[in-house]
């Protein structure tokens, strides 16, 4: 039980910070910085291990990213309520298209407390990778680690050797995600 309610207290805490995280300014305060684009890269000799994410998809399917091998994995951290999450949409998907041959793209959506609105979000950007239903932000708790997702938007990459890449804080661009994905498919 008192694990249970350490969770939900994470959780929320978690919840808390990431809420002031969808700016399209940078800010600091609290230590967290909300996203401005900056990128992280780790060295292949000092990255570590992701966590194995699995979790329901909007659409109700299951996803594992047990399944994935030999692939790059891009997740995107998003709210259907966050406005830097609508303007990289695009670049996002066009990405995932892009890079099909060497990667996975799949969202995490959070905050969003009914499936309605992210779906709806999906639909309107026709995105077709699959997205991840994290309402309460426990799969997000799974990166707080080496990099963790700091702000939504963010967007974290896995080598094909299932270790922590690299991460984009706030919004990304199509150009900026291929070449981290080329990067990272070639082992730098």
């Amino acid at each position: 039980m008192a694990g249970l309610w350490l969770r939900r207290l994470v959780a929320a805490a978690l919840g808390l910070a990431l809420s002031t995280g969808c700016s399209a300014t940078p800010e600091v305060g609290g230590g967290f910085v909300a996203g401005d684009g900056t990128i992280t890269v780790i060295a292949a000799a000092s990255r570590q291990p992701a966590p194995i994410i699995t979790g329901q998809t909007l659409d109700g399917s299951t996803w594992s990213s047990e399944t994935v091998r030999d692939k790059v994995i891009v997740y995107n951290v998003w709210g259907s309520w966050c406005s830097p999450c609508r303007a990289e949409a695009p670049a996002l998907q066009a990405a995932a298209q892009a890079t099909s041959e060497q990667a996975v793209f799949v969202g995490v959506n959070t905050r969003d407390l009914d499936k309605a609105a992210p779906q709806a979000f999906v639909r309107a950007f026709g995105i077709t990778y699959p997205n991840l239903f994290d309402p309460d932000g426990s799969l997000l708790l799974a990166f707080s680690g080496q990099l963790p997702a700091s702000a939504i938007p963010s967007t974290l990459l896995i080598d094909r050797q299932g270790r922590i890449a690299a991460r984009v804080i706030g919004e990304t661009t199509q150009a900026t995600l291929v070449g981290l994905v080329d990067d990272i498919a070639q082992g730098k």
